[in-house]
Parts: structure tokens; C-alpha cells; sequence
């Protein structure tokens, strides 16, 4: 691999130890990939913040970075951690697990991390520009930078992205080349979509086939909404492992066909079609519950963001969430603080919703919701709908729809 003078001398150490063993990583996660240099990055966000999910050795690495030095050099924010800071004891969360996720956050703020745990960066004003190296992980927000933004990443692991962060590098491979970036897989979509859980469904429907290739959507609605091109790209990168997609005259990089696809040649093998039968299909197989109970709904994953709140405001106001259901919208701190400011956050906890921040109940200690009580819940999510049982909640049935679907279900407690 060839380095710049600047970056060999990264690599021997004199610019301190923390550079160096950013460096040593790197350079050789990049001859493992092929790549023959490295690209400078704007921008990072670390799919870490998690000490459940991390670990206690994620945290001594952690450590030992902030203790000698280092510092990160370019914008970088954080994941969703275990912890919300307002109502923690009231959901379960131990108070071992609050005080080691406080001393982690604290950790990464020392480093120079701007403190805001989401899994939508993008909301909070860390947008980087169409065709921008940055090195991001969350496989959410990794689909929305590549595709909505139009930005270059591939899907960091913590420690790629924290050596990023400290280095200003990644290693040039991937999905930061051009040739790369071209479509695989040609999606005829014929389905009438609607809200996020509809978007949710095509998407987890075609990361199951594509896996980590490049889908190109073509017939997609141009009203499509910056929220439900969220939820596509959250549900394709839980169902498989896009990191990238790109739709037909909507995302930045596709304005025609011929753009999207570039020099590739498909198959007929890699053409696949979605009408509303497959919709359909995909919105039953993440339904688990055979019941029309629900006593917990779930919004917010990925993060809600401000438009989302309007529109959840709109749907309760006046209107009060039934006794036998809890109603939780996780979001981030900007995002509440806006939503305080426009008026919806009143109209949302005077209905009796709890607003969760800096944190996703996907990555917090096993078994919580089932120790709380609850037994069937709603989301309009289907990256919750499939980590449901993956967190240790086996024992909870699962409803999947649309937003309104949800609300009806907190102020009614069935499933309509």
C-alpha cells in the first residue's frame, strides 16, 4: 500500500501512540481488501456506544486511547447506548449498566465525540456532501449517507471507524470507488407505498435477496419522503447486508438507469419484481402474534426525526394512550428539543407517551420488556420487528404496520 509521507510518519509512531495504532490498523485492513492507499474522511459515525453490546474490553480500548492522547480529528458521533437518562429505572435498566454506559459516553466525549447518542446522524446535522469519504457503521445510517446523501462508506465496525476518526483515514476500497457503486440488482416495483412500515417491507423483502449486492429500485413513487427512503434502508440492511441502493430519478447517483447501472450487465437471474402481494407477504412473516392484544408500542427505530414527531402529534392530539399500553418514541436530544419548541412534544406526553432518548431498547440487557410485563408489541418498524427476538425477547409477539396502525393500537390496546 502506498502512504504519503504524512501518513509513514503516522505509522512510526511520531505523531503518538494512539495515531500509530490507528494507523497499523488501518493500513492493514486495507491490504487485506486491496486497496492502494488511503483516503482522507470528513466524517465518522461510530456504530460503538454500547457497553452492553460492546463490552467491558471495548471500554478498556477505549480507555487507553483517551489516557494516551488521542483525540479524534475530524466530526464524529456516536450510536445509540443502553441507557436513557431520564427514565432508566423505570425501564429496568440496572444500575451497574447505567453507571458503566455513563463512564463510556464520557469516555468518547473525552476523545472528542459530539455527544449525542442516535442512530440518525443525519438529523442532527452531521450531513456529509454527495461524493464525501467519510467512514460511518450503523447499518441504517451507513444506507442513508451511500444512497439518500449520496456519500462514500463502507460498513465500519467500531474499530475501523474509531481509527478513522483519530487518523482522518480509511482505507480507498469498497464503496468508496466508483466502480463499486454500480447496480447489481434491477427491483420493478408495481407496490402501492405509503407509510415507512410499506418502504420497511420492500426493503427487508429484497436485502433478503440481494444480501450485500446493489439493488436499483425503478418505479419507486418521486414523492417518496426522506423518512420512508430511512426505512428502506434500515429494513435492507437488517434483512441482508446492503450498504447501498440506489433508486431511478430519487437518489442522487441513479438520475436515469443508465447512471445507475453504468457498465454492468444483468441477468435475468437478478431482476426482481414487488407488487403488493410481496408487500403483503413481508408485513405477515414479521407479524409473529396471533393475537389482536398489544401492550407496548415501539416507534422510533431508527430514531424518529421531526417530521415524524408532527405526525405523531397529529395522531394523538386530543387523545389519551390506553391504560393497558405503554407508547415509547425513541429519538434524539436535538430532535426532542425541536419537537419541545414546535409543540408537539406537549401534545405527545400529554397523551401519555413516554419520549426515549440516547437510546434503542435492541441493544439494552436481555429479557427487559419481558420483565416489565409486556407480551405483545407494535411497531411500524421492521428492523424492530426482526430484532425483537434476537434481543433476548423471544417470548414477545410482534404486530408490524403502519404508523397510524400503531397509534390506534396504543389508544385502543388491539390490533386493528
Amino acid at each position: 500500500m502506498h502512504l504519503t509521507r504524512e501518513e509513514s510518519e503516522m505509522l512510526e509512531g511520531k505523531l503518538g501512540y494512539p495515531v500509530q495504532k490507528s494507523m497499523e490498523l488501518l493500513v492493514r485492513f486495507g491490504e487485506i481488501y486491496g486497496a492502494e492507499r488511503l483516503t482522507s474522511v470528513s466524517s465518522v459515525h461510530l456504530v460503538g456506544g454500547s457497553i452492553v453490546s460492546d463490552g467491558k474490553a471495548a471500554a478498556l480500548y477505549v480507555e487507553e486511547l483517551v489516557n494516551k492522547g488521542g483525540k479524534f480529528v475530524v466530526n464524529t458521533t456516536l450510536d445509540p447506548g443502553d441507557v436513557e437518562p431520564v427514565y432508566w429505572r423505570e425501564l429496568g435498566i440496572s444500575e451497574e449498566t447505567f453507571r458503566d454506559q455513563m463512564a463510556y459516553s464520557k469516555l468518547y466525549e473525552r476523545l472528542g465525540t459530539i455527544m449525542c447518542h442516535t442512530c440518525t446522524p443525519y438529523d442532527i446535522g452531521h450531513i456529509p456532501r454527495m461524493g464525501e469519504h467519510i467512514a460511518w457503521g450503523e447499518s441504517s445510517a451507513v444506507a442513508f449517507a451511500n444512497s439518500v446523501l449520496g456519500a462514500r462508506t463502507n460498513r465500519e465496525g467500531a474499530p475501523t471507524a474509531i481509527a478513522s476518526a483519530i487518523t482522518g483515514r480509511t482505507a480507498l476500497c469498497g464503496y468508496h470507488l466508483d466502480q463499486n457503486r454500480y447496480g447489481t440488482f434491477k427491483v420493478l416495483v408495481s407496490a402501492n407505498l405509503e407509510d415507512v412500515a410499506d418502504y420497511g417491507s420492500l426493503g427487508y423483502f429484497v436485502g433478503e435477496l440481494v444480501q450485500d449486492q446493489v439493488p436499483v429500485f425503478i418505479g419507486m413513487p418521486p414523492q417518496v419522503t426522506v423518512d420512508q427512503l430511512k426505512a428502506l434502508g434500515a429494513a435492507i440492511g437488517t434483512a441482508g447486508a446492503v450498504a447501498l441502493y440506489q433508486a431511478v430519478g430519487i437518489t442522487p447517483e441513479a438520475q436515469t438507469e443508465e447512471q445507475a447501472f453504468g457498465p454492468k450487465k444483468l441477468s435475468e437471474s437478478n431482476i426482481i419484481e414487488v407488487g403488493d402481494r410481496e408487500i403483503r407477504t413481508t408485513m405477515e412473516k414479521l407479524s409473529t402474534s396471533s393475537t389482536d392484544e398489544v401492550d407496548l408500542v415501539i416507534l422510533g427505530c431508527p430514531h424518529s426525526s421531526i417530521s415524524e414527531m408532527k405526525e405523531i402529534a397529529e395522531l394523538l392530539s386530543g387523545r389519551k394512550v390506553a391504560p393497558s399500553v405503554e407508547l415509547w418514541i425513541f429519538t434524539s436530544v436535538p430532535v426532542i428539543a425541536y419537537a419541545e419548541r414546535a409543540g408537539y412534544k406537549d401534545v405527545i406526553e400529554k397523551a401519555g407517551v413516554k419520549i426515549l432518548r440516547d437510546t434503542c431498547p435492541w441493544g439494552w440487557e436481555n429479557h427487559i420488556l419481558s420483565r416489565l410485563g409486556h407480551k405483545a408489541v407494535a411497531t411500524n418498524s421492521a428492523k424492530s420487528a426482526f430484532y425483537m427476538p434476537f434481543s433476548g425477547h423471544n417470548n414477545l409477539m410482534c404486530h408490524f404496520g403502519s404508523t397510524k396502525r400503531c397509534i390506534d393500537a396504543a389508544l385502543s390496546g388491539k390490533w386493528r
